[in-house]
């Protein structure tokens, strides 16, 4: 007769594991809800001023993502430095590290608005849109780029948090920052009637004001602990060195969703009205299961900070059945709304009808976006940036050549690029992160910095 003994240390240990998941998920997810809705409400307040400011923003959106998106290792590499110093019991050299990922972010941010304001006609026209909507893309960005630089002090200061298995207090800056963009975008661009760049000038008060908030938060710990506050160039350079494999991962999925957007752009204004409103619900459900994801990077580097590289294995199994779940849930919301969410962002009958398939298209890809994400997740608080590097070269080659050739699909041109979306890009990297996650390269113990 088998024992009952083991089931049961199996089922406490599993409800010991989803605790830990739901403490630091729970909160990233709300939090990651909230950090979309920036594009989210500037989406829904400016598709009421007419198709031409919402394809316009689609641009605009595509170029702010991209600059954003390479700069998310300022979240993800510090998660992990933070959270491998905290499990090896050196709180001080953690809040010193999150220090220095702060500063880099200025200095990173400080180059990107200053190089974005200076190519901002090359970077509309590569995208070969209507004279219209060109103007509308640069309206918005000359008064968005300036929020570049709160908004990666935003993205270090998170890091650092969830690093220090926090993710509550980002969550409550998220929210706040968030309901202050709805208010001042509806009233600068319908109240005082500054359209498009209404919605840019508050989203950039609203990104500040969250910045400001988070960097009180860090440098108390910082004093508390003793850390160093001052820039340190050796630690600044150190925090790059090690963000550069996670910025070339980053580089591989920015390039396959800009090479969406311009296919899109190719099939027309319509088209590419739906295709930004499909592509900021993707974004917004993706934040959403990336929960599960900034959870595991924050226990997967503490754990292998402390050498518990079999908690570290244990806790990935579990993670990525939640991310099943997860991606199940959100792909079943995603297909319910897809015929009745159109109207929310759009008066325009044939952005409707072209947005209901792609978005019953990316549902079907929820279930497989949940493992991916988890995964990443897990990898990333490892210090596996890497390998992740290369997989995502390896995707993107795969990827590309598919985008391009989607028109000739016998599929509406829109539908055929999410297929390909969906199936290959996402496809590729649920194979690559099973593969990698199968094996134990990845599980390397103990304090040091994550592998550069």
């Amino acid at each position: 007769m088998i024992s009952a003994a083991p089931r049961a240390d199996a089922r406490a240990e599993r409800r010991s594991l989803d605790r830990e998941i739901r403490r630091l998920a729970v909160p990233a997810f709300l939090a990651l809800i909230a950090e979309p809705t920036y594009l989210l409400a500037d989406a829904a307040i400016i598709g009421h001023l007419g198709t031409g400011p919402l394809a316009g923003l689609g641009i605009a959106g595509a170029i702010l993502q991209t600059i954003v998106g390479l700069c998310i290792f300022l979240a993800y590499g510090t998660t992990a430095a933070v959270a491998r110093l905290l499990g090896a019991g050196d709180l001080r050299g953690a809040l010193g590290q999150g220090m220095d990922g702060v500063w880099l972010a200025v200095a990173i941010g400080s180059v990107a608005t200053l190089g974005g304001l200076a190519a901002l006609g090359p970077l509309v026209g590569a995208f070969g849109a209507e004279a219209a909507t060109e103007a509308y893309a640069r309206d918005y960005l000359v008064w968005a780029l300036p929020g570049v630089i709160p908004l990666l002090v935003v993205l270090a200061g998170t890091g650092v948090l969830r690093g220090l298995q926090d993710t509550r207090t980002p969550l409550y800056v998220a929210v706040g920052g968030n309901l202050l963009n709805i208010v001042l975008s509806l009233v600068l661009v319908h109240g005082v009637g500054l359209g498009i760049a209404g919605a840019a000038i508050g989203t950039v008060i609203a990104q500040a004001l969250a910045a400001t908030a988070l960097v009180v938060v860090v440098v108390r710990a910082a004093r508390r602990e003793g850390a160093r506050l001052a820039p340190h160039p050796r630690g600044i350079a150190r925090a790059a060195r090690v963000g550069t494999p996670l910025l070339i991962r980053t580089l591989t999925l920015r390039a396959a969703l800009l090479i969406t957007t311009v296919v899109a752009t190719g099939a027309g204004t319509t088209s590419l009205a739906a295709h930004q409103l499909a592509m900021t619900l993707w974004g917004l459900l993706a934040f959403a299961l990336d929960a599960v994801a900034i959870a595991a990077q924050a226990i997967t580097g503490r754990a292998l900070g402390a050498g518990e590289s079999a908690y570290a294995r244990r806790i990935t199994r579990r993670m990525v059945r939640w991310g099943v779940w997860s991606g199940l849930a959100t792909g079943l919301l995603l297909a319910a709304v897809a015929p009745v969410i159109g109207p929310a962002f759009s008066r325009d009958p044939a952005v409707h009808a072209a947005l209901v398939p792609v978005l019953l298209v990316a549902a079907l890809g929820q279930p497989v976006a949940g493992v991916v994400f988890v995964l990443d997740g897990v990898l990333i608080g490892a210090g596996d940036g890497t390998y992740l590097a290369w997989a995502g070269l390896v995707v993107l080659l795969a990827f590309a050549p598919l985008a391009w050739l989607s028109p000739g699909l016998p599929l509406p041109e829109l539908v055929a690029l999410w297929a390909v979306f969906v199936v290959v890009l996402m496809g590729g990297r649920a194979v690559v992160l099973l593969l990698r996650a199968r094996g134990d390269a990845w599980m390397r113990t103990g304090p040091a910095a994550t592998r550069s």
